[in-house]
């Protein structure tokens, strides 16, 4: 079931392109001039069209209509397409490296996405762009909204899992680097607003979050807004913040490698 349908309509009202993520992505992706890429769950296609400006030939492949829709109103510079991860449309070494920013939380199926996404990868660099459960249970949003981000947590594979799953399908080398909420952040996803909570009190900045669109019911909302709005007033908001700090970042790149072995 494509999830995004319901939340496609608003997306790009809020969610944009971050540089300094999309810079991060390129350097760990190696993107060359010539090679191919391909970003999978690639939504309306904004890191998408921002790594593109970094060169490289590049597809988009998400399983909502709506977004594909979306991106392909945006640009036909990238070959965009309509499909599951589990079942992706290319021949076999097809890339020279793929990207998953924000959504392996939505496939049906990890190990069957990242064998496909190894199948469709010659010699080159998996990167992907998520939080762990352990990452998000740090989250000062619990203190709020602890049913969201609980059921949110629950989506989203733990770092054993996906390293074990990218593994598993082949892939030789796993790293993984940390990656903290800055105050600038341009692309408004569940975590943006940690240095600025006041975002969660707009209505359309929360319809661009699964978490809140599809998750969160409009009674816990309702309340968790009233609080943290009369905690913004009075400043106790501060001493939230600094209860949830940690040193294990917010979301994390995993850069994994596919070695393709000479005989």
């Amino acid at each position: 079931m494509a999830v995004y349908e319901q939340i496609g309509k608003g997306y790009d009202l809020t969610r944009r392109a971050d540089p300094n993520i999309v810079a991060q992505l390129a350097k760990h992706l190696k993107v060359k001039l010539d090679s191919s890429y391909l970003d999978v769950g690639c939504g309306t296609g904004n890191y998408t069209l921002a790594l593109a400006k970094h060169g490289g030939i590049w597809h988009g492949v998400d399983q909502s209509k709506q977004m594909i829709d979306a991106a392909t109103n945006k640009s036909n510079a990238i070959a965009w397409q309509l499909a599951e991860a589990e079942a992706l449309p290319y021949a076999d070494g097809s890339f020279s490296g793929v990207l998953c920013t924000l959504a392996i939380h939505h496939f049906a199926a990890l190990n069957q996405a990242f064998r496909e996404i190894y199948r469709v990868l010659a010699a080159g660099r998996f990167v992907l762009f998520t939080a762990t459960p352990e990452q998000m249970s740090k989250y000062w949003l619990v203190e709020y909204f602890p049913e969201a981000i609980h059921k949110s947590a629950e989506q989203m594979p733990s770092l054993e899992k996906v390293k074990y799953a990218l593994n598993e399908v082949g892939f030789s080398s796993v790293d993984i680097e940390p990656y903290s909420i800055s105050e600038n952040l341009q692309d408004l996803f569940l975590y943006s607003g940690k240095h600025r909570p006041e975002i969660y009190l707009n209505e359309n900045i929360r319809s661009g979050i699964s978490t809140f669109a599809l998750l969160a019911s409009a009674d816990e909302i309702a309340t968790g807004c009233q609080k943290l709005a009369a905690d913004i007033n009075t400043g106790r908001i501060a001493e939230i913040v600094k209860k949830y700090e940690n040193n294990h970042g917010d979301y994390l790149f995993v850069i994994a490698d596919k070695v393709l072995i000479m005989n």
